[in-house]
This record gives C-alpha cells, sequence and structure tokens, in this order.
C-alpha cells in the first residue's frame, strides 16, 4: 500500500525534519517495514553531502545477511582512498550507525557519474544521495524510530519528501527503501505510490545509457528515469510530463530538486494523493491525516486531477 509525504515552505526555512516526521507516522498504517527521509536543508551551496551506506540493516523483518562490522570498516576505508583518488576531500565524517555514513565533501566537478561508478564499484556499497543540499536517510522501522535513529527532528531546511513503506514486490533492505536519489544528478530525489508495467523495458533503456539500478524497485525508476531526462537538457517539469507517457501503470510521485517540489499523477488517478496549497507552503500526502499533523486547524484541501503535473519553487 505505501504512503507518500511531502511540503515545501517558500521563502523562508522551517523545522522540516520533525514535521516529515509527523507526517508519515501519521501514514504508518499504510506502511512501517522501512520509512525514508529527503530533506533540503540550508547549506551554503559549497560542499557536497554524501550519504552513503557500507551494509544493510539486518533487524527484524530484514530479507539481508548479518555481516560483521569489520566488513564495514574495510568498505569504509576503500570508500576513502577512492574518494582521495578522484581528487575530493572529505571536510567532515559522521557515522551515525556502523553501516551508515555523512561525508561533507569538496569536490571540483559538476558531473557525478564518474564519481558515483568509482565509489559504488566496491561491493556492498551504495550512495544514498549526493548533492548540496539533499540528504536521503532511510532504514527499516516506522518514521518515529528512523528520525530518532538518526537525530533527524532538529534538521532545519526548506522542503523535504518522505515514504512509509509496506514492502510487496522487492526485499525489506534499505536499498529498496524509499526515497530514490535521481543517480547520477545532484539534489534529486523521488519518492512514489503505485506499480509500474513496463519496469523492465525501461530499465534496459536506461542502462544502455550508463544508468545504475541498486534494487528492482520499480520506485527507483522514477528517479532515474527523471535525471536521465533532466541529463539531456529537460526541466524538472518537462521530464515529469513526459513519464506520464512513458512509464506505464498506476502510480503518484513527488520529485524534488535543491529549490523545487513536483507532484505527478497518471492518468487513471488510482493511487490518492491530497494537497494542500498556501503563499508560504504547500504540503501533500497519501491521506488528510497527514497535513492534519502539520496543519491541525481547518484547512482547504483538494485531490489533483488524473494525469496532472505540479512543480513549485522555495
Amino acid at each position: 500500500m505505501c504512503g507518500i509525504a511531502g511540503l515545501i515552505h517558500r521563502g523562508k526555512s522551517s523545522n522540516v525534519g520533525s514535521e516529515l516526521q509527523g507526517m508519515l507516522q501519521a501514514l504508518k498504517h499504510r506502511g512501517e517495514d522501512s520509512t525514508g527521509y529527503a530533506l533540503y536543508g540550508d547549506t551554503d551551496g559549497k560542499n557536497f553531502i554524501m550519504r552513503f551506506k557500507v551494509g544493510e540493516n539486518v533487524g527484524e523483518g530484514s530479507s539481508s545477511i548479518m555481516e560483521d562490522v569489520s566488513v564495514y570498516d574495510e568498505r569504509k576505508k576503500i570508500v576513502d582512498q577512492y574518494l582521495s583518488e578522484l581528487g575530493a576531500k572529505v571536510l567532515k565524517e559522521e557515522r551515525t550507525l556502523p553501516y551508515s555514513l555523512r561525508y561533507e565533501i569538496s569536490y571540483d566537478k559538476k558531473d557525478l557519474l564518474d564519481f558515483s561508478q568509482k565509489i559504488e564499484s566496491i561491493p556492498g556499497v551504495e550512495i544514498l544521495s549526493m548533492g548540496k543540499s539533499l540528504e536521503v536517510i532511510k532504514d527499516l522501522g516506522n518514521a518515529k524510530a528512523v528520525c530518532d535513529r538518526y537525530s533527524l527532528d532538529k534538521l532545519v531546511g526548506t522542503h523535504a519528501i518522505g515514504h512509509a513503506r509496506m514492502a510487496t514486490e522487492s526485499g525489506v533492505d534499505i536499498k529498496s527503501a524509499h526515497p530514490f536519489w535521481g543517480y547520477p544528478f545532484s539534489d534529486v530525489s523521488v519518492v512514489h505510490n503505485g506499480q509500474l508495467t513496463n519496469y523492465w523495458n525501461n530499465r534496459r533503456q536506461l542502462e544502455n545509457k550508463g544508468m545504475r539500478f541498486m534494487s528492482e524497485c520499480d520506485s527507483e525508476l522514477i528517479a532515474v528515469y527523471i535525471a536521465q531526462k533532466m541529463r539531456e537538457g529537460a526541466s524538472l517539469e518537462e521530464g515529469m510530463k513526459d513519464s506520464l507517457t512513458g512509464l506505464d501503470g498506476v502510480f503518484t510521485y513527488f520529485v524534488a530538486t535543491k529549490d523545487s517540489l513536483g507532484m505527478a499523477k497518471d492518468t487513471m488517478a488510482a493511487k490518492p494523493l491530497v494537497l494542500y496549497e498556501s503563499d508560504d507552503l504547500v504540503a501533500m500526502g497519501s491521506e488528510e491525516i497527514a497535513i492534519r499533523s502539520v496543519l491541525p486547524q481547518e484547512i482547504d484541501t483538494y485531490d489533483p486531477f488524473d494525469g496532472e503535473v505540479k512543480v513549485w519553487q522555495i
């Protein structure tokens, strides 16, 4: 079933970590196998933030195999070596959990394809996000559990999207959890509720263009699809509109960039979405209860039309 939520503050910052946690926790009945956050924080825009994992959480319900922490340490050493070879300088390092790390990196090149391919050539290593504003944090458990584990409730930023997952067609693990980074495009993330029926055809086409996939989750395809469109010169809105014909199935999804938040709903409109919009805030989710966690007062909400794409700027 799954649940998605997102919000964007226009012209100001807010405690988006806490706000999104409340929205996703309100949707926990739609899935608690894993929860993920894509948070766009206040940064100076000079350095990249790389969130990556060197292993999987093997907690209750996980489909992954237990590995010794020494394996994680060895992978981290290779990551550090490769970063040096790429000319990247690690300015700040945080290790929230044995398998989960956050690096602030000085790196001069804009194209992240070669960078990502080299780092992810290390078995067991996956870049969860790369950008100058974006941080993707995802793990097993409900929204509060993940928020507490990673201390996200104090993160200040402008916008965020998130996902509460009920695993149906792929494993219970971090690599299959949402949000997905729009590899290799800086600061792009996607969450999705639905099912794509032309996943393999699109995946093969994108792989032939040099794109990578880390899971068999159809939602990852949307992130890579939109990123490729933007690499080819399309705007976010143009790429999303193209997806309405390029992707088959039933879906509602959100895409965020460093300064934008967009939503798209397929032409059958089978997956629910409720939206609130004012001059300074847009909030949306699979159910109105998610919006009510941020705006408890009386508000007017609406359901977007079938085949609709909307994009908002900060």
